[in-house]
């Protein structure tokens, strides 16, 4: 994702995200400064109140790209597009 356009994927919840936010999964298109896990987060934490609260302690939320676990810091545009990203 190092172009500066908007990137479409797709995004599966788990677990108490799922929760909270109402739905399993979703297509979203995320704005070109979208580069890393954490970046993700917080602009999902944006998108209403349902994500503020899903999302309002970043630092409990595990994310998977490839279905293996990665750090807050990991590159979105690593994954294949098919399975990007996973927050349990």
């Amino acid at each position: 994702m190092g172009e500066n356009r908007a990137h479409r994927v797709q995004i599966r919840y788990f677990a108490w995200v799922r929760e909270k936010v109402g739905c399993e999964s979703e297509n979203v298109e995320l704005p070109a400064n979208i580069q890393t896990v954490a970046d993700l987060v917080g602009w999902l934490k944006q998108r209403g109140p349902q994500y503020g609260e899903a999302f309002a302690r970043p630092q409990v939320v595990r994310a998977a790209l490839d279905k293996v676990h990665v750090k807050p810091t990991a590159i979105l545009g690593t994954a294949d597009p098919s399975g990007l990203p996973r927050l349990p």
